[in-house]
C-alpha cells in the first residue's frame, strides 16, 4: 500500500533527478527506488558493524584456535 507525504528537496537535487529518471520512470517511483537502496545498504553496514563487534570481542580466543589447527598443520 502506497502513502502520499511530502518532502522539500533543493533546486539542485530536483533538477538532477529529473535529469537522471528518463522520460519512462517518475520521480516517485525513482526516489522509493533510491530510498530502498539506502536502507538496504544501512541495514547491511549495522549487521556488518554487529558482525565485527562479535569478531573483535572473541578476537583473542579466535587467534588462539587458530593458532592450535595451524600447529597441527605446520611443521615448526
Amino acid at each position: 500500500m502506497k502513502s502520499k507525504t511530502s518532502i522539500t528537496l533543493s533546486r539542485e537535487v530536483l533538477a538532477a533527478l529529473d535529469r537522471s529518471r528518463g522520460k519512462a520512470e517518475n520521480r516517485s517511483r525513482l526516489i522509493e527506488k533510491a530510498l530502498r537502496e539506502y536502507l538496504t545498504r544501512q541495514a547491511r553496514a549495522e549487521r556488518e558493524k554487529k558482525d565485527r563487534d562479535i569478531l573483535d570481542r572473541n578476537a583473542a580466543f579466535l587467534n588462539d584456535e587458530a593458532e592450535d589447527v595451524l600447529s597441527y598443520q605446520v611443521k615448526k
